[in-house]
């Protein structure tokens, strides 16, 4: 599909893995330079390495903190200078947790607002001068639907996706006035690494015949019947990324096989 955007700059915050390579490899596809960034700088650069060698795309790793402003500065220094000043941007890093509430804590809670709503927030404030003075911007950012209607054991992170959803509704009234659009993609269930590496500890815990019966469980909450894969949430980074959502701003797209209709 053709997006119209070859040669557009692009930075994906989180992008070694998951949701994120994915939209990076639609987006490579497209002719665009990516920047992959991420906590874990060296799979962020085996990240990079990989999707050029694919795509033949200019691209570069960058270890960042998005909770720390230095960090984020530096991180858009660094791949503009590598594939130019930024047109697009993705926000996909996050944590998650899976606790009632009760058996939460202020540590937890500062954990996940602070990667979850200050790291996009971080990141969207350093981004937007360049992007305001070039009078041309997309930022997306991954949310949840338990945002929108809520969900047990995900209280705090529901909080701080609930927060991004304000955040970009917010900021894209400001910033339309300079070609600058803000959106968000909220994914369903999705079968990233992050996902698995929280299901295979659901499995030690309750056992493979319990596990089992939970997976089926699961997957009739799905008119579709399945869970997500990355490039179903890909593409639609990849849509609002593009020239063709020029007049959708301030929207959230649920990517979630019908899970939540709201």
């Amino acid at each position: 599909m053709d997006y119209g955007i070859k040669g557009q700059s692009v930075l994906i915050v989180g992008g070694a893995r998951g949701i994120g390579y994915a939209a990076a490899e639609l987006l490579a596809a497209e002719g665009c330079g990516v920047a992959l960034a991420d906590i874990n700088g060296d799979a962020a650069k085996r990240a990079a390495e990989k999707l050029a060698k694919d795509s033949g795309a200019k691209t570069v790793g960058i270890k960042v903190d998005v909770t720390n402003t230095d960090q984020v500065k530096t991180m858009i220094a660094a791949a503009e200078k590598e594939i130019g000043p930024l047109s697009v941007l993705v926000n996909c890093a996050a944590v998650l947790d899976d606790k009632l509430f009760m058996e939460s804590g202020p540590a937890d809670w500062k954990r996940m607002i602070e990667v979850c709503l200050y790291g996009p927030m971080n990141v969207i404030h350093a981004v937007l001068p360049g992007m305001a003075e070039r009078k041309y911007g997309r930022i997306i950012c991954l949310a949840s639907d338990s945002a929108r209607i809520g969900q047990a054991r995900l209280s705090y992170y529901a909080a701080a996706k609930a927060g991004v959803i304000a955040l970009v509704k917010s900021v894209a009234q400001e910033v339309g006035k300079d070609g600058i659009t803000l959106n968000v993609v909220s994914p369903g269930a999705t079968n990233t690494e992050l996902r698995q590496e929280r299901e295979e500890g659901m499995r030690a815990q309750m056992g493979d015949e319990k596990y089992a019966k939970r997976v089926q469980t699961v997957l009739k909450m799905y008119p579709t019947r399945r869970i997500g894969e990355p490039l179903d949430i890909g593409s639609a980074i990849a849509f609002l990324a593009s020239r063709n959502a020029s007049w959708v701003t301030g929207q959230v797209l649920s990517v979630n096989g019908g899970f939540v209709m709201p």
